[in-house]
């Protein structure tokens, strides 16, 4: 076991060393910093062209007003002189200045462009809230009267809920995991089996093999591989994580993100449950085909094209799900979700509409399970007789021998 340990962290190290591996993590998370940079600046810009400034002699009366408008309003200018500037600089839309005596709340506003309709009737509001209050202060009506023209109207709202939130999110949940599921299974069958094909035919394997077990070296290999991938969605997962607490500090990112909250929160639960042992199942097996694909070229020049039926067959598996995936309760897409190979698509899209049970999601996963570790076992006992074969035959003839090999 020691061995296969030994072997398993060299491949470990070697691979998470690579630049290969450090681009393929980090390439998403540059994309998507740069993304937020150039949103964020842009949006700061327009915002800021967006904006008023507001000017009045009365400190708690612009504080009022402000405190209503955060968002309308670019607090840092204060001035007149400042404010026309900055109009004139097209940094701002333009400012409004506000005064008031005992009798009248006067707004009037500055620009070189006329006043949008939503900003017009947010200062109209905040003016007859004003007025409101200083006409009731001058009035000097007594208790009883200022209660009763404190009674509001009643408003209520009786929404019917829809269905069409939900189906969104499932199928924005389907589709971000499908390909999810197959980029990282191209990635890692061309990484796996290049990383077994590599040592075909080399002296170093026949004294491998002389000191430790063919099948413990191939476990040795699969483990170092299972923890780079593993490496990888935890990174993803704590980057995510990360990015996401960044856009709620993004102003425009945050209020896309509040209005959906529902959306968001379905797509999250989809993808952050069970959803992701079956995306992290279903890469180990056609990890493990793919290294069985790696073993079978005739040399390692022919590495690049080890990992092709690994591709190929999750391929199938991919263009299978899409028309099942408003069907997901059809029996061949219930047959299809125990089957390995296809349960890693199909369960987790029956499991995003809710047609798979508790009962029926374990059996899938025991299914799973027992296959990985029976498919590992038998490609571990006749792993030596595959690496050490160099003949230039056909890959069908190779295969047999390789299946027939006995030790």
């Amino acid at each position: 076991m020691n061995k296969t340990l030994i072997v398993a962290m060299e491949t470990y190290l070697r691979q998470v060393k690579s630049w290969s591996f450090i681009v393929l993590v980090l390439s998403p998370f540059i994309l998507l910093a740069i993304s937020l940079g150039i949103g964020y600046t842009s949006a700061t810009s327009s915002s800021d062209q967006q904006r008023i400034a507001v000017v009045s002699d009365d400190p708690t009366l612009r504080q009022q007003f402000i405190k209503a408008n955060r968002d309308d309003v670019k607090t840092t200018v204060t001035t007149t002189a400042t404010a026309q500037k900055a109009v004139n600089d097209n940094k701002l839309a333009g400012y409004l200045v506000l005064s008031s005596d005992k009798r009248q709340v006067t707004g009037t506003y500055h620009s070189t462009d006329s006043l949008g309709g939503g900003l017009k009737t947010k200062i109209n509001v905040f003016l007859g809230q004003t007025q409101q209050q200083l006409n009731l202060a001058n009035a000097k009506l007594s208790a009883k009267q200022m209660k009763s023209l404190a009674v509001q109207p009643s408003f209520k709202a009786q929404i019917k809920k829809s269905d069409s939130g939900a189906n969104f999110a499932k199928i924005a949940s389907f589709w971000i995991l499908v390909f999810m599921i197959y980029m990282i299974l191209v990635t890692y069958s061309s990484v796996t089996a290049q990383e077994i094909a590599s040592e075909k035919g080399t002296k170093v394997m026949e004294i491998i093999f002389s000191s430790t077990k063919a099948s413990k070296y191939f476990v040795g290999k699969i483990l170092g591989v299972f923890g780079v991938i593993l490496t990888q969605i935890l990174v993803y997962l704590v980057g995510g994580y990360g990015f996401f607490q960044i856009a709620m500090h993004l102003d425009n990112i945050k209020t896309i993100i509040v209005d959906n909250r529902s959306l968001v929160n379905a797509i999250i639960g989809n993808m952050l449950n069970v959803n992701l042992l079956f995306v992290f199942l279903g890469v180990i097996i056609y990890t493990i085909i793919s290294a069985f694909s790696g073993a079978l070229v005739a040399k390692a020049e022919d590495a690049p094209k080890a990992a092709q039926p690994a591709i190929y067959l999750s391929m199938i598996a991919f263009f299978l799900t899409m028309p099942f995936q408003s069907n997901s309760d059809a029996l061949i897409a219930k047959i299809l979700s125990y089957v390995p190979f296809f349960s890693s698509y199909f369960m987790p899209m029956r499991i995003i509409n809710g047609n798979a049970s508790g009962m029926e999601i374990s059996i899938s996963l025991a299914i799973l399970v027992v296959s990985i570790g029976l498919l590992t076992w038998y490609i571990g006992q006749i792993y030596e007789g595959l690496i050490l074969q160099t003949d230039d035959t056909s890959f069908w003839k190779r295969l047999r021998r390789g299946l027939s090999y006995q030790k």
